[in-house]
């Protein structure tokens, strides 16, 4: 018998675990996560930018999370000798039309209380000399940082407690509601618990339903493929380079960042993804694709949103039309200073009236809270969001 089970062994779930811990010493905590090792899924395969909040709406789940999870984050890697960096980014307005929309993600940063000003094309230059544009948004508190270490370390502490513990290769199979807690069934045993934590990321809609509640969305997984500059064209982006982002779509746009281990990445795009856990480009679950694909709100949502829909696919297939993507940031670019990097995949809640999510979405039974969409800047909060989740769970303890 356990206090509490957390679902999902990514760093929403870790952190959700490590703050319960902090906060009640004396709770027993159990993880269980499917996959053979932690950080698998998403934040396996995050591109590791400590996000600032410049761009979420002021008051919204996304931007305060967003805000004290950045703080948390980097006292977390400071103190466990995480490898971090606040090394700035700038947010390029390549025409005199995106400039209006610059600015709006300028006040934003602003009522948000992000570090950030509009900068000139020459200052541009001279943080970014291989640039395009007429003017940017200089952010210096962005950062960038390894998720995957941080996720390590909260494993490490969240089983240093001998009443905790993580359970890997265990498969969810049910849930059960009892008077006294749950009983929660995977493929090797069974576990009861009073509480749990749904923090499934890619599967947190089939988890919500598998606990009785009715998903407020559906999980429709979308593919960001990336780039990697040549070791020849790493001097074309110095930090991290990003355009004004279209505010219709909850995408940001192909962009540049530099990784903590000094590689460049260049993307993603953002398709659809032929199954939950498709990574590959030609990869396919046939029964996740049919659910995406016969789900009213992605029909809506498609019909809304093909003519970009369509652009990603085709940069997809096509190099020249992503390179032709990314040379309107970095004229400089070329074929040739590419390389295919590894594939993520984003957990996007879609609404049945076929609205993209775009807000931190929680909600809760008696027993179960359930982390319904947690898309960016997830991994930036998490550690927020943990110790929002373990505030709401006081009352009941």
């Amino acid at each position: 018998m356990f206090d509490i089970c957390i679902i999902g062994g990514g760093i929403v779930g870790l952190a959700t675990s490590y703050q319960l811990s902090q906060k009640f010493p004396k709770l027993s905590v159990a993880v269980i996560e499917k996959e053979s090792s932690l950080a698998k899924h998403q934040t396996g395969h995050n591109s590791g930018v400590l996000h600032t909040g410049i761009y979420y709406k002021p008051g919204s789940l996304k931007a305060i999370n967003c805000r004290n999870g950045k703080k948390a984050m980097e006292q977390f890697c400071k103190e466990y000798g995480i490898e971090h960096e606040l090394c700035g980014k700038i947010i390029i307005a390549l025409n005199d039309e995106e400039i209006p929309r610059m600015q709006n993600i300028f006040q934003r940063g602003q009522e948000n209380g992000v570090n950030c000003k509009i900068i000139s094309r020459e200052e541009m230059l001279e943080i970014e000399p291989h640039v395009a544009g007429v003017q940017a948004i200089h952010v210096p508190e962005c950062g960038i940082v390894n998720y995957k270490q941080v996720c390590l370390q909260l494993g490490k502490l969240i089983a240093e407690k001998e009443e905790n513990q993580i359970l890997l290769n265990h498969s969810l199979t049910g849930i059960q509601s009892q008077s006294d807690g749950l009983v929660i069934e995977t493929n090797q045993r069974t576990i009861q618990c009073k509480y749990a934590v749904n923090c499934g990321g890619l599967h947190s809609d089939k988890i919500t339903q598998l606990g009785g509640q009715k998903p407020p969305a559906k999980i429709i997984p979308f593919k960001g493929e990336y780039y990697e500059l040549k070791e020849e064209a790493k001097n074309l982006c110095k930090h991290l380079i990003y355009p004004v982002p279209d505010p219709a779509f909850p995408f940001l746009g192909v962009h540049f960042t530099r990784m903590i281990d000094g590689t460049v990445e260049c993307g993603p795009n953002a398709v659809l993804a032929f199954g939950r856990e498709a990574y590959g480009k030609f990869d396919l679950n046939l029964k996740d694709l049919l659910e995406s694909i016969s789900y009213p709100g992605f029909q809506k949502m498609a019909i809304k949103h093909w003519r970009m829909g369509w652009g990603e696919m085709w940069r997809s297939y096509n190099k020249g039309a992503f390179v032709k993507a990314l040379k309107r940031l970095i004229p400089e670019i070329e074929s040739k200073h590419l390389t295919a990097a590894p594939a993520g995949i984003r957990a996007q809640a879609v609404s049945p009236q076929g609205a993209l999510v775009d807000d931190f979405l929680i909600e809760q039974s008696s027993r179960i809270i359930n982390v319904c969409n947690a898309p960016s800047p997830a991994a930036t909060a998490s550690l927020n969001i943990g110790a929002t989740i373990a505030k709401n769970l006081s009352s009941r303890f």
